[in-house]
């Protein structure tokens, strides 16, 4: 199933069926799943990756298991807007999953999610650095689910009205 339009998803999926999140990186791919009224996120698992196939067999289970029926991937664009090489590499990454089983996906900016959750388990909950590290991947999928729901819940954004000269 090809990409879709975050604001097209609630349309294409089952009453309570929940969405899962995912903040793709080199080494580690958080997950966070979402309630059954895809209202709040929670930190899932974090994947160490090893070999696509296996990462995408992990990551599948996870799926099946939660009963998800669409993915949001967090996508790391530039601070200007930009999307950079780590784009291309998730939105690949994304393409790799839905050749292994078709969900409708859609991404959502993810600028700082990572440093907003280390900031937020330095300082509320004073974890230890190795404790963050063991957290943090999948702290930043429930992020930025928990963005992606809350922008459904808003409804689409408006369009700007149209600029008047007089």
């Amino acid at each position: 199933m090809p990409e879709i339009d975050l604001y097209a998803l609630p349309e294409l999926l089952p009453p309570g069926a929940p969405a899962m999140g995912l903040d793709v990186g080199a080494r580690t791919v958080g997950l966070a799943i979402s309630d059954r009224t895809r209202t709040i996120a929670s930190p899932l698992i974090t994947v160490h990756r090893k070999k696509f196939v296996a990462d995408a067999a992990e990551i599948a289970s996870q799926i099946a298991g939660r009963g998800a029926a669409a993915l949001i991937y967090g996508l790391p664009v530039n601070m200007s807007g930009a999307e950079g090489p780590r784009c291309q590499s998730v939105r690949q990454f994304a393409r790799n999953m839905d050749g292994r089983m078709a969900l409708p996906y859609a991404f959502w900016d993810e600028r700082l999610s990572t440093v907003a959750v280390e900031r937020l388990l330095i300082g509320e909950a004073d974890m230890t650095r190795k404790r963050r590290a063991e957290v943090v991947d999948k702290a930043a999928a429930a992020w930025i689910l928990q963005g992606a729901l809350d922008a459904l819940k808003a409804g689409a954004p408006q369009e700007p009205p149209p600029h008047s000269t007089a």
